[in-house]
């Protein structure tokens, strides 16, 4: 393997701008389920965004802005981790960032179809169980997905810009309606000293701030396409510091309206924040209903924009892997008219369609318990990455390390100038220590069930059988 590999092999076109990795970091990152998740838990939620930015998405902010902006090119968070610590770790990040994703759009995808149900006025009716509509809903979404995106970056962009928006402005209503309640009379969930103190000594509230820590995962998503954004070293560190503080507003503030609006107990964990516009638009108005439909409609958009965005990135990963020579050939191939990786979308996506119908057609079965454990592996196995994530970065920024001797990629592509950490070293081992930790805890409260006993044990084994597997495969 020599340093000319990727030099030689072809580029995907630069269409991406700096409003362009924007909106793709916020339709990667922000996720709308978790304002039910944090508003059902209570007012101690607020504190624990806050924990989880200070000591997680700060210092993950601050590595993903580092290290794009030293090595801007194609693979993202496996190229860092291979330039850092050679090929043979950048394989098992990369290898674990790929598959754990194959895993994750089953999830994301039968989301969007319960919630879809909404825009039609039949969230309450039972369609959301009804497996028919359900399985062409979810294959429908993904493969549109797939088609958009493999017909060119330039095109693709535009679902995922559509889904950024179609998630933050439902956010930003939740927020707007919040704050009408917050003028006009108190909260319906009592916010006092006491209930903003979160209890971290019980499991339960270390898992929800495991939880919440990673509802800010994914900004190192779009460095994953570094060959096509325009001016990338400079860009992608930009669209970091633009799009990390409308993820924090959106979390914090999104929630704190839930609770104002709602009692945490009353809180609907499958569509809690359409249910929290619903009541605050029926306090303005009873007229307002249809706002909340219109929230649906456009969070089912911000799903499919979510679908696309975790469909491309993990599939430029795969990319380079398969310039690298360590995925089959076939993965580091362009499409001869569109230019894009069509192959390293197309394996997963059809993968994700045979675990989507394991999913639906095999529930109450010993193949939905399967499947479960599969979905608590690929939790485990996206922590793998962001071990690596932060030793990369403290690696390269607080020890000083150079690039691994095997480094592949290309005279010209580092950019040793760039990407220095505000405060040098001490800041660089401080927050990658941080988030370092709290990837590790996250790890392991992974492997707990919230409600231990027995099964605990059995639970712990077979999800780290699991994720040892995917390692040895």
């Amino acid at each position: 393997m020599t340093d000319t590999t990727h030099a030689t092999a072809a580029q995907p076109p630069r269409v991406l701008r700096l409003r362009d990795v924007v909106l793709f970091n916020v339709v990667a990152v922000l996720g709308l389920r978790w304002l039910a998740t944090a508003a059902k838990a209570g007012p101690g939620a607020l504190s624990l965004w806050i924990l989880a930015a200070a000591l997680f998405f700060v210092p993950q902010g601050l590595a993903v802005l580092a290290l794009s902006a030293r090595y801007p090119s194609e693979g993202g968070i496996y190229t860092w981790t291979r330039e850092t610590l050679g090929e043979g770790h950048g394989f098992v990040c990369g290898w674990c960032y790929w598959i754990n994703n194959v895993l994750y759009y089953p999830n994301l995808l039968i989301s969007t179809a319960v919630i879809a149900t909404w825009v039609v006025g039949k969230g309450e009716s039972g369609l959301a169980d009804n497996h028919a509509y359900v399985l062409t809903a979810t294959l429908l979404a993904l493969w549109v997905a797939v088609a958009v995106n493999i017909a060119g970056a330039g095109r693709g962009k535009w679902l995922q810009n559509l889904g950024a928006l179609g998630s933050y402005i439902p956010a930003m209503m939740l927020v707007g309606v919040g704050i009408v309640a917050a003028v006009s009379g108190p909260p319906a969930t009592p916010i006092t000293h006491a209930s903003l103190t979160p209890h971290l000594s019980n499991l339960a509230s270390l898992n929800l701030w495991a939880s919440l820590a990673f509802a800010f995962s994914g900004l190192e998503l779009s460095s994953a396409m570094g060959d096509e954004v325009h001016d990338a070293a400079r860009t992608m560190p930009r669209a970091v510091l633009i799009a990390a503080p409308l993820i924090a507003i959106a979390y914090i503030l999104g929630s704190a309206a839930m609770l104002w609006l709602l009692p945490s107990d009353q809180v609907n964990l499958t569509a809690g924040f359409i249910q929290g516009i619903s009541v605050g638009v029926a306090r303005i108005a009873p007229g307002l209903g249809w706002i909340a439909a219109a929230a649906a409609a456009m969070y089912t958009i911000g799903n499919l924009g979510g679908v696309g965005a975790w469909l491309v990135g993990p599939a430029r990963v795969a990319f380079v892997i398969g310039l690298d020579r360590y995925f089959p050939r076939a993965f580091g191939k362009l499409h001869p008219k569109y230019g894009t990786p069509y192959v390293a979308m197309l394996v997963p996506a059809v993968l994700a369609s045979v675990l989507l119908v394991v999913a639906l057609l095999g529930k109450g079965t010993t193949v939905e318990r399967a499947y479960l454990i599969l979905l608590d592996t690929q939790i485990l196995l996206y922590f793998i990455p962001y071990l690596y994530l932060f030793v990369s970065f403290l690696l390269q920024f607080a020890v000083g390390r150079r690039a691994a001797a095997n480094s592949l990629v290309p005279l010209g592509a580092k950019h040793p100038a760039l990407g220095r950490v505000p405060g040098g070293r001490t800041t660089a081992l401080l927050f990658g220590t941080s988030g370092w930790l709290v990837t590790a805890l996250a790890m392991i409260l992974a492997g707990i069930p919230p409600e231990g006993g027995e099964q605990a044990v059995l639970f712990l084994m077979k999800v780290l059988g699991g994720a040892g597997a995917f390692l040895l495969l």
